[in-house]
């Protein structure tokens, strides 16, 4: 399994491994979806509704996501993670998404 490197801030001193089972966990959720508003600046309210929003779903849940919950451990309420993080974090999130698009259009493309 794959292991991304964020920066979580401006200077480049604090870092946040990202794997792809997290990847995986915040497209299982649609946890981007929606959360940045209209102006596309992702800031600590930004970052603030996100970590709302997964506790909800936690606490909501009757049996625990261990998914969710090490994607909330590792990363979302990693003490590292500010919006600069959740910034690079999305950023990551369209790359990767972007790459596994274009590998199942390949697949698709051979078994056809």
């Amino acid at each position: 399994m794959e292991t991304y490197k964020i920066q979580a801030n401006a200077s480049g001193t604090r870092n946040i491994a990202v794997t792809e089972e997290h990847l995986n966990t915040i497209k299982k959720y649609s946890l981007l979806k929606n959360l940045i508003d209209s102006n596309g600046i992702i800031d600590e309210p930004v970052l603030d509704k996100l970590k709302l929003n997964v506790r909800s779903m936690l606490e909501s849940s009757a049996e625990v996501d261990k998914e969710l919950l090490d994607l909330c451990l590792d990363v979302i309420y990693n003490n590292n993670m500010k919006a600069f993080g959740l910034y690079q974090l999305v950023l990551l999130f369209i790359k990767w998404e972007n790459e596994n698009k274009s590998s199942d259009d390949n697949e698709n493309k051979v078994n056809d």
